[in-house]
């Protein structure tokens, strides 16, 4: 109960917050409500689903409440199944979607060859797919992971950078190795990159190979030309899984290049055992403010449109 109520019963007030023609009163072991049916039913589906979680063992804390309170209200079932969803990606070591969203990508992943994961900044794409290439190898259902990007910045020209090949693209391939490191820690990482299980490129040297028994996770796909995108698609060999994450508002590419993601589901859209998964700003899962950000430029796009 203690855990299931929250500190001086603060999840209790979260819940009652929501729902505030609704009275909840948690006596010992017994949680009572007083309000309007529909509002009641709705209130104890939530506490339902929170304990559900709690004796799965998973804590609780301000942001989780709120995401399963919106589930509830869209009327999603088994919001507790999302958060109980786990990726291995390591001894004792889990990744868990925080979004239905996120929860039909993951399974997307799983159940299909190549998936497309489009979506705003912050909805877990990439981390999602890589957690998800981990577990593939840990349960040895692929031999190698290999993880590529365009190396296009993002509205600024570098220039030259010194160096070798490796030191030249490490800034652009930084995002990859920091998820690396935060699932499988530094030594690990580096262990298997050395081995050559685990290896980062970019999307420039990937012409004329063929990837079998990989998992293959392509990051920024927004920025890659339509060239470049079958180019890349028709790598997949056999025994081979293929990723794709991008957010098509994004687009860093010269003015009037066309991106091969923009394009990519016309063309594939009726393909068996392809997946497009649809992120949206309700799966943001960093700072709250950024799932504001990514909403009001959303419908400030919208409006621009419709003037036009």
């Amino acid at each position: 109960m203690v855990e299931l109520l929250g500190h001086r019963d603060a999840h209790l007030r979260q819940v009652e917050k929501a729902f505030p023609s609704v009275r909840i009163v948690a006596r010992g072991n017994e949680i009572g409500f007083d309000g309007p049916d529909a509002d009641i039913d709705r209130a104890r589906t939530v506490i339902e689903e929170l304990l559900i979680l709690v004796q799965e063992g998973e804590s609780l804390d301000v942001d989780r409440v709120d995401r399963v309170i919106a589930m509830v209200r869209d009327d999603v079932p088994s919001p507790s199944r999302v958060f109980t969803e786990s990726i291995r990606v390591g001894r004792g070591r889990h990744v868990r979607p925080k979004t239905l969203g996120q929860k039909r990508y993951v399974d997307a992943i799983r159940d299909n060859t190549l998936v497309f994961g489009i979506g705003p900044a912050g909805t877990g794409k990439t981390y999602l797919a890589m957690a998800c290439a981990i577990e593939a190898l840990i349960e040895g259902s692929v031999r190698r992971i290999v993880l590529s990007r365009p190396a296009v910045e993002a509205g600024e020209r570098l220039g030259f950078l010194p160096g070798d090949l490796a030191a030249k693209v490490d800034p652009y391939l930084r995002p990859l190795y920091d998820a690396l490191y935060e699932m499988l820690g530094p030594e690990e990482t580096a262990r298997l990159m050395e081995r050559g299980t685990i290896e980062i490129a970019p999307l420039a040297y990937m012409r004329g190979r063929t990837l079998n028994d990989a998992f293959v996770v392509l990051d920024e796909a927004q920025n890659t030309s339509p060239e470049q995108m079958k180019m890349f698609l028709t790598r997949l060999g056999f025994n081979s899984k293929m990723v794709i994450t991008g957010d098509v508002t994004q687009v860093d590419l010269d003015a009037g290049q066309a991106s091969g993601l923009r394009m990519i589901r016309s063309v594939l859209g009726d393909v068996p055992g392809i997946a497009f998964e649809e992120l949206s700003s309700a799966d943001v899962v960093r700072h709250r403010i950024v799932a504001a950000i990514v909403e009001a430029y959303r419908r400030f796009e919208e409006r621009e449109r419709n003037e036009r």
